[in-house]
C-alpha cells in the first residue's frame, strides 16, 4: 500500500491524536488566573547579520522581525515573527495580521490554546509568521503560568537534541573560506546552493573542512530535473549527506523522478508549510523541514511531527533568521526529530534576547518556564 493510500486512516489519526500525546498532566498553576482576555502589543526589531545572507533568490544584511507580547495576570508571553518574502510576508503584513487577530486575543481564555490555534487559522489563510509569533507568545505564557518549560509540559527530553547544522550562504570563494573558518565550532555545515557557483562553493568548503558532514539547500534554485539530478549526483560523490528542496515546490512529479534515481535523501523545505502539505510530499521526498514560521507556531509543528512520523518521513526542524526567542521555541521540540538546523540566532550580531545555549554542537533551551527566554 502506498503512503498516500493510508493517509486517511493512519496519518490523520496520528495528527488528531498528537495533542493528546503532546499535553500530558497539567501541573499546579503558579499564578491564579482570572477570566478571559489578554492584552497584546508588538514591536519591530532590526537584526543585523554577521555576513551578507545570500540564497538562490535574494540577499540581505538585516532582517526586521516582529516581536509579540501577550499579557495577563502579571505574566507576559513572548513570541517572534520572521516575515519571509517567499511567502508574501513583510513586517507590515505581519503587523496587519496581529491587528486582525487582536479581537480574538482580547477575549482569549489562554487555557483554550488548542481551540485558539484553530480559530487563528481563519483570521488569514496566509501570514504564518505572524500566527507563529502569537502562538509562541501564548505557549510561552502557558508555560510561565504553569511554571514549567514547554518541553517538560510535552514530556520531552532536551538532552536528546541532534547536532545542529550551521549555514554558509552563497558567496565568493574568498568569503566562503572565511565563513568556513569561522564555522570551526560547528560540527555540521549546511551550504546554500542554487546559484552560479555551486561546485566552487562545495570545493571551497572542502578545502577548509575536508571531513565535516555537509548538507546542501538549493532553495528551489535548480529549475529543471536534468540540471538538478546532475548536480545531486556530483554532490553525492563529494560526500553531501542530503539535499533540501532541489526544484521549485510545484514540481513534485519531477522531484519524485529524481528521487527514484539517486541514493541520497531529498528533504522538502519550501514545498511544506503545514500538516496539510505533508501527504502529497511523501512519495517525492524522504523528509521534511519544519519551520515554525511556515507552520504558524509550535502547535502546528507538533501536528506535523506526528503526521510525518506516521508516514516514515525524516524530520528536520529549521529556522529563518531569528533571535533566541524563536530558536528557543524550535529547540523545545528537538528530542522528537532527526535533524536540526537551528542557527538563526548564531547568524546575527545583536540578539536582543537570551535563553538558548549552543554547546557541543547542539542548541539547548534553558530550564526556565515557557520558552525560557528573556531580554538581554
Amino acid at each position: 500500500m502506498k503512503r498516500r493510500e493510508f493517509i486517511g486512516t493512519l496519518g490523520v489519526t496520528a495528527a488528531a491524536a498528537s495533542m493528546a500525546k503532546a499535553f500530558p498532566l497539567i501541573p499546579k498553576l503558579k499564578n491564579k488566573t482570572t477570566g478571559s482576555g489578554m492584552q497584546v502589543r508588538y514591536e519591530v526589531k532590526t537584526l543585523n547579520l554577521r555576513h551578507t545572507w545570500t540564497i538562490s533568490r535574494n540577499s540581505s544584511d538585516v532582517k526586521n522581525n516582529v516581536f509579540v507580547y501577550l499579557e495577563k495576570d502579571g505574566i507576559t508571553g513572548i513570541g517572534e515573527a520572521a516575515p519571509n518574502v517567499r511567502y508574501d510576508e513583510t513586517p507590515e503584513s505581519t503587523i496587519a495580521l496581529i491587528k486582525k487577530a487582536t479581537p480574538l486575543i482580547e477575549k482569549l481564555n489562554p487555557w483554550e490554546f488548542a481551540q485558539f490555534s484553530l480559530d487563528l487559522r481563519e483570521v488569514d489563510r496566509g501570514q504564518t509568521a505572524g500566527k507563529c509569533a502569537i502562538d509562541l507568545a501564548l505557549m510561552d505564557w502557558v508555560g510561565k503560568a504553569l511554571d514549567v518549560p514547554l518541553y517538560k509540559l510535552w514530556g520531552l527530553d532536551p538532552t536528546k537534541a541532534p547536532l545542529t547544522s550551521f549555514t554558509i550562504g552563497i558567496d565568493t570563494a574568498e568569503m566562503v573560506k572565511q565563513k568556513t573558518r569561522e564555522a570551526e565550532p560547528y560540527q555540521i555545515l549546511k551550504i546554500k546552493v542554487g546559484g552560479p557557483n555551486d561546485e566552487e562553493m562545495i570545493n571551497t568548503v572542502r578545502s577548509v573542512a575536508p571531513d565535516k558532514p555537509i548538507r546542501v539547500d538549493a532553495n528551489e534554485g535548480w529549475k529543471d530535473k536534468e540540471t538538478a539530478i546532475k548536480k545531486i549526483e556530483w554532490l553525492a560523490k563529494n560526500g553531501v549527506e542530503f539535499v533540501e528542496q532541489p526544484l521549485p515546490s510545484v514540481m513534485l512529479e519531477e522531484t519524485r523522478w529524481i528521487r527514484d534515481r539517486i541514493d541520497i535523501p531529498l528533504i522538502a523545505d519550501e514545498a511544506v508549510k503545514t500538516a496539510s502539505d505533508i501527504p502529497k510530499l511523501a512519495e517525492a521526498f524522504d523528509g521534511i523541514n519544519i519551520k515554525l514560521m511556515k507552520a504558524g507556531g509550535l502547535q502546528e509543528a507538533l501536528r506535523m511531527i506526528w503526521l510525518a512520523k506516521s508516514l516514515g518521513l525524516k524530520i528536520m526542524v529549521g529556522c529563518m533568521i531569528e533571535s533566541s526567542v524563536a530558536i528557543a521555541a524550535g529547540a523545545q521540540l528537538c528530542s522528537l526529530i532527526d535533524y536540526a538546523d537551528l542557527d538563526g540566532n548564531l547568524l546575527i550580531s545583536n540578539d536582543p534576547f537570551k535563553g538558548v545555549t549552543f554547546k557541543d554542537g547542539r542548541q539547548y533551551t534553558s530550564a526556565k518556564p515557557g520558552l525560557g527566554v528573556e531580554p538581554v
